[in-house]
Parts: C-alpha cells; structure tokens; sequence
C-alpha cells in the first residue's frame, strides 16, 4: 500500500521540475508513510524516501513507515532535510504550499540556500481522491460507528436536556466504541438554533415542538465519517413536515443521480433543483456535499463551484438543507463512495421523520 502511494508522489516529481518533495501535512504524512506521530517530516527523491521525526518516536516511527529510512533530527530540523536533500543531490525541492504558511517559506529559502523551492499545489491530495480498498474498509467502519451512535442518541433526546450534554454523550459513546475522537465539533443544534448550518452544542434546553439537528462523525483508525439527522421533539408543525419533506426529497434525488463523469457542481444541482423549485433556494446556502477521508473537509466539492469530475473510488457527503432564520432548520446527510455505475452509501441511518417524545 505504501509502495504504491510512494510510486504515485514520486510520478509527480517530473511534472514538478523537482528533483525531490517535502512532505509537512500531518494527513499527507500519515498516507504516504503509515506513521501517527504528531511531529516530523517526509523527504522522499526518486531513490530515498525519509521520515525526519525527533527522538520521542525513533522506536515508534520505524514500525510503522517500514518504506522510509527514520532520521533523528537534532534542535533544527530544516539543518537535517538540508543535509540530506544534498546527499541525494537535491536542486529543486517541491513543497506543500497549502500548507506552509509565508513566514515558515520564508525561513526555508534562507535556510536552505541554493535548493530552489518549488510549489506543489495538492501533490499529495490528488492521490487521495481515490480511496483504495483498504481505506473503504476503513470509511465503512467508522459510517458504521456513526450510524450505531445515531441509534444510541435518540432515547436521549429529550425536553429539559442540553444540547451540550447530547453532544458529550454522542462523543462519549463514539469513543467507547473505538473512535480516536469525533471527527469535528459535535453539532446538536435545537429549535431556533438548527436554521444555523453549523450550530455547534450550547447550553440551551431542548423544548416541545421543534427541531433538533444532529451533525457528528467519528474519527476511526485515521479516517472520518460525517452523519447528519434531524428529529422533532413533541408535535410538528405543517411547516416542520413540509420543510423535512422537501429536503428528503432533494437528498433522496441526489443518492439516485450522482455518478462517475459527473462533476461537483452538477452533483449539487440535483439537490439543489428541487430545493428552488419548492421556493426555498434562496435558503439553501451551503454547497450538496464535500469530500471526506483523512480529513472532514476534502476534495472534491459537490457545490455551485465544483469543477472535479467524479470518479469511482471517490468518497463525498451529500447533505442538502434548508435553514429558516427564527424557525429551523433541517439538513439530512449520508456518506458515498463513488462507484462503476453510480454510488453506494456507506452510512445507513433511517431518514423519515423522527419524531421523538
């Protein structure tokens, strides 16, 4: 697996007119070597691949990036990537420049002296459009958790309970199961609150008559899962029905029509359509989905922008949503990999209106 994720970045190298790349993203450095740690760096060439890391992890390190050579960096790490990119004849050394901020680029160029920096925009990233079987393996685990916390949530959901102390016994049981962590700030937002698209927990009591929107992931062995539900406490409204029943439909009609050769943008306006032809676009603001993996928030974007054509493999939320300022909100979400054909959800959780007492 390493192997060939190595191969691929080392593809890139002539494309880049660099001789060797620097690998500073934890999430890229966790794909391309297989290590957890939270400090250290790749060097990878067309004939070495290093994994820079201090001394804390020089047993840790060495199991887990079995394809690269571990170096122990001393006080300053960059007088190590210097050494070595000259012992493997470096000139030009790409760099993730989405993820080094100026002054760091900055101190590079001084330190580094005559390596010519070269910019690598999303090297890495385009690799990880693509899930590979062990990763999907991975992703069905934690929709999975996701889905078993749903179902443990909802005899919790109460009148006179927090929103806060939802979401911590969402995170709690996440963890209990497994999960390193939720994958972002757990979303419980009540009554008013869900016509925010990302309310995260507050104080505030739970009521009668109104929404809840649930928005959570759990993040497992690296990767995450993203779910969102929404449920009535007490009586709905005709309102309550009518908006619920419209955002079913645009994410069911969705589900139905994403496929590979399609892009981002006309993936969102499958849900997108159908939201507008009820009047409610104007209250749709946020785009159909996102991709998902290592981070919560990858390519490609299923969005008025998104260019990136779908492709099988690719792993994307689809969550179209409404949001009434001063009334609610309802936003329905499920995770997908792309496939041969069309999709296949990796998230299972029931979809009709909840309605809790």
């Amino acid at each position: 697996m390493t192997n060939n994720r190595l191969a691929g970045i080392r593809g890139k190298l002539s494309g880049l007119k660099a001789d060797g790349i620097l690998i500073t993203s934890a999430a890229n450095r966790r794909y391309l070597s297989g290590f957890t740690g939270s400090a250290g760096v790749l060097l990878i060439t067309e004939a070495h691949s290093w994994l820079i890391t201090d001394f804390r992890y020089m047993t840790q390190a060495p199991l887990q990036a079995a394809a690269f050579t571990v170096v122990e960096h001393g006080l300053n790490m960059l007088d190590t990537v210097k050494e070595l990119a000259a012992s493997a004849g470096i000139r030009k050394l790409a760099f993730e420049e989405d993820h080094v901020v100026y002054k760091e680029y900055a101190s590079w160029k001084q330190q580094l002296g005559s390596i010519e920096l070269v910019p690598a925009e999303g090297a890495v990233e385009a690799l990880r459009l693509i899930k590979d079987e062990a990763e999907l393996t991975v992703m069905i685990e934690a929709a999975a958790l996701a889905d078993d916390t749903y179902k443990h949530i909802l005899s919790f959901i109460k009148t006179g309970v927090s929103e806060r102390s939802i979401a911590l016994e969402m995170e709690m049981f996440m963890r209990s199961k497994g999960a390193t962590s939720s994958s972002f700030d757990t979303i419980v937002a009540s009554g008013e609150r869900s016509a925010l698209p990302h309310g995260v927990a507050s104080e505030r009591i739970i009521g009668r008559d109104e929404f809840v929107k649930l928005d959570f992931g759990a993040y497992y062995n690296g990767y995450c899962s993203d779910l969102t539900r929404t449920v009535v406490i007490g009586t709905p409204t005709d309102k309550h029905k009518e908006i619920y029943a419209i955002v079913l439909e645009a994410q069911l009609t969705a589900l139905a029509g994403i496929k590979p050769g399609m892009t981002g943008r006309d993936a969102d306006l499958l849900a997108r359509e159908v939201i507008t032809r009820y009047g409610y676009g104007d209250f749709f603001g946020h785009g159909t989905g996102h991709g998902l993996g290592m981070e919560i928030h990858e390519a490609p974007r299923l969005s008025k922008t998104g260019n990136v054509v779908l492709q099988p493999g690719m792993t994307v939320t689809v969550e179209p949503g409404i949001y009434l300022p001063g009334f609610g909100g309802v936003r329905i979400e499920d995770d997908i990999v792309i496939t041969e054909t069309g999709n296949s959800l990796l998230t299972s959780s029931p979809k009709e209106l909840t309605i809790l007492e």
